[in-house]
């Protein structure tokens, strides 16, 4: 198997934790899991890939089983790093080349953007890190192979993987792609989402909650 699409996928009742003070726990698991079906009709699309769900939520194992993807079930979730990294590790004692991590909240992704990132890292050992729209944060990191480095997802992660990538005295590349670079985690990030207009059932869904006119009445 040459490269493994590997998504991390909290628990429902942890999930968007920041966008409390606008959404219910109701809505912010509804957000997530629409989120997810987003990110699913990107790696559905042909050619087939390789999907790893790392989750110890029943629903997203459920829909991922659907899709014919595997799970790693995890009885405890530690943090986003430590859940990945097992994963990873456990694919390249498999044998797998590669594995790109994908989050399961950028919802504008598309199937053109896997292919763009799969295209560019090379068959030697090396390293790909897409920046989050405000170049702090790491919304795709692949590795080849898969437990090339630790992974150090939170706060100033972009920095962080590239001094891991140096230490690991391997090939980099930071690929720039706006679809991926937005998460939505809080407030900023929903208002930047909303003002696109995307065709997407997070987009949807944001606009039958009346999303933006809800964040700007919280602020006054």
């Amino acid at each position: 198997m040459s490269t493994v699409i590997l998504v991390p996928v909290k628990d429902p009742a942890k999930a968007k934790a920041r966008m409390a003070p606008i959404l219910t726990a109701e809505e912010r698991s509804l957000l997530a899991q629409t989120m997810f079906e987003d990110l699913a009709e990107a790696l559905c699309a042909p050619p087939e890939r390789h999907v790893v769900l790392v989750t110890n939520s029943e629903a997203a194992s459920e829909r991922a089983r659907s899709l014919g993807w595997r799970v790693l079930w995890e009885e405890e979730q530690i943090s986003e790093s430590n859940s990945v990294d097992r994963a990873a590790a456990l694919l390249a004692r498999e044998g797998v080349a590669a594995a790109l991590r994908v989050p399961a909240d950028v919802p504008l992704i598309r199937a053109q953007d896997i292919d763009e990132l799969l295209s560019i890292v090379p068959d030697a050992t090396s390293a790909l890190l897409v920046p989050s729209w405000d170049r702090t944060g790491t919304n795709a990191l692949l590795r080849r192979p898969p437990d090339l480095f630790p992974s150090r997802f939170g706060p100033n992660s972009l920095v962080l993987h590239t001094q891991e990538a140096w230490r690991a005295q391997v090939r980099l590349a930071i690929v720039e792609n706006a679809r991926i670079a937005l998460d939505l985690d809080d407030a900023a990030d929903i208002l930047r989402f909303t003002e696109l207009d995307s065709e997407t059932r997070t987009g949807r869904l944001l606009q039958k909650l009346r999303i933006a006119e809800r964040i700007v009445q919280n602020v006054r």
